[in-house]
């Protein structure tokens, strides 16, 4: 445990909450309540927090999704907003372009209306408070491009430090091979996430809280609850392999996609699916100029799925086609049960998840990703393999396969599950947690009035430059290329 000065204010009762769980819901929820100097108890059975799916998109109004409602794509900007306010130094700050093929049933005219609402609801945002611009300028939310436009464009060259719109199409236009796609297409500012400078930023800041006691290598094997105290005892085996108890006052469980397992052991069922997918880390050596993120719309599932081309430094592309041959796999997405809460995922899964993957598979899969993309952009064909793939299960809770936006339901006593599929849903998850623990008298009642800034004085005393470094050396150790941990922007 890395334990080095309390936090705890006078106003909180010594209430203590178990978390059990540290990918990037139960890290934020512990650094929510940590930051309040409530006394945590975070098992993560890892050797470290946050290594979990392969996040890389900050979901800002959730244009990489034309399938899911309004309302989600409203979520996921106001929560997208507040986690850049907090993770100030986790996002690449690039815009990302979106683009319809002429042989998708879709049209980019069918995007228009929900961009507007987006651009908007941003706006409204920013006036209500200016530090809500964490997105550049309400005004450049999207902007569209003709086919002229993007011919312009070719003739210009490739700028060195792109900033506005025109600079980041450049490369685009130059590569695109145009007469495949229907018009106009859209630019957004829809940034990157990295999953290395988010468990940075994690590890780091609870590391000066000595009220959040961090058991990674800590498998939880039992949790009851006493219905006089209600109160939780948590059994696990810590990392010298022996069996020890605590007793925690709530309990949270973010598993991820094993929280059924937890749910299993504390007699509280849930419905919820669970589905495996992969990225593959790329490197495309010719690349020329700084690009965007590229994402061409296609029927997920077919094999004219979503083809995602997303940026790292060094000519590093993290690629995502919503194929079964790709990201999405045969037998990939499966259901819990009435005999269990925890969907069960077949064994080949479960060697992967246990970071297993034949060789051979590896590269079969990267360069079936790197032939989706060069469909589309055809200088990419000389991508190579670079690296291991980035992957994992993600939950998603209910019945419903295409849901993005969700945070976390309670059930039982002095229990809680987060839920999240994106990772921007987090800190709303974790103020939730929040108002449940004032509600139920764990915690004194808070000033509502309070700034995400204020909430958060440790983590965003944390530079840049000692997140940057550790990013870079949790990326290594994990296998990835360090190039993955590095900001673009």
């Amino acid at each position: 445990m890395n334990i080095s000065r309390n936090n705890s204010p006078a106003c909180i009762p010594h209430a203590t909450i178990g978390i059990i769980g540290g990918g990037v819901a139960g890290a934020t929820i512990a650094l929510r309540l940590a930051e309040l100097g409530i006394s945590i108890n975070l098992f993560e059975e890892g050797k470290s927090l946050v290594n979990g799916p392969p996040i890389c998109h900050l979901h800002a109004g959730g244009n990489l999704y034309r399938e899911i409602s309004e309302q989600q794509c409203l979520d996921l900007l106001k929560q997208s907003i507040d986690t850049l306010r907090v993770f100030k130094h986790t996002a690449n700050i690039r815009p990302t372009v979106i683009a319809v093929p002429i042989d998708d049933k879709g049209f980019p005219c069918e995007l228009l209306p929900r961009l507007i609402v987006l651009k908007e609801a941003y706006q409204s945002l920013v006036a209500l408070d200016e530090k809500n611009k964490v997105l550049g300028e309400p005004s450049d939310y999207f902007t569209l491009y003709s086919r002229q436009d993007l011919e312009h464009l070719q003739q210009l060259e490739n700028p060195s430090h792109p900033v506005t719109p025109d600079e980041w199409m450049i490369p685009v236009a130059k590569s695109l091979q145009l007469d495949q796609f229907k018009y106009p297409i859209v630019m957004v500012q829809e940034y990157g996430l990295s999953v290395f400078r988010i468990a940075a930023t994690t590890a780091l800041a609870l590391a000066k809280m000595d009220n959040c006691h961090i058991l990674t290598s800590s498998k939880v094997t039992n949790v009851q609850s006493d219905t006089t105290s209600k109160q939780w005892q948590i059994t696990y085996r810590a990392s010298d392999n022996t069996e020890q108890q605590c007793t925690v006052d709530y309990l949270i469980n973010a598993c991820g996609y094993r929280s059924g397992s937890i749910d299993d052991l504390a007699h509280i069922p849930r419905e919820r699916m669970v589905e495996f997918k992969a990225a593959y880390v790329t490197h495309w050596a010719k690349c020329e100029g700084e690009w965007p993120e590229l994402i061409i719309h296609g029927e997920r599932g077919t094999p004219k799925g979503m083809a995602q081309l997303t940026p790292y430094p060094n000519g590093y592309f993290q690629l995502h086609g919503m194929t079964q041959d790709i990201t999405l796999f045969k037998d990939g997405l499966v259901s819990s049960s009435k005999s269990t809460a925890q969907p069960v995922l077949n064994a080949s899964f479960q060697e992967k998840l246990n970071r297993q993957w034949p060789h051979t598979e590896v590269v079969e899969r990267t360069e079936k990703a790197i032939k989706h993309v060069a469909q589309y952009v055809h200088s990419f064909k000389d991508a190579e393999v670079g690296g291991k793939p980035l992957f994992g299960a993600q939950q998603i809770p209910g019945a419903d396969p295409t849901l993005r936006a969700a945070d976390i339901s309670f059930s039982g006593s002095n229990y809680a599950r987060s839920e999240i599929v994106k990772a921007s849903s987090a800190l709303s998850a974790a103020d939730a947690i929040v108002s449940e623990l004032m509600d139920k008298q764990l915690i004194t009642q808070l000033n509502v009035e309070s700034t995400r800034e204020q909430s958060f004085p440790i983590t965003l005393q944390l530079s840049k430059h000692d997140i940057v470094s550790y990013a870079e050396k949790i990326a290594e150790e994990r296998g990835f290329p360090a190039s993955l941990a590095q900001p673009i922007g």
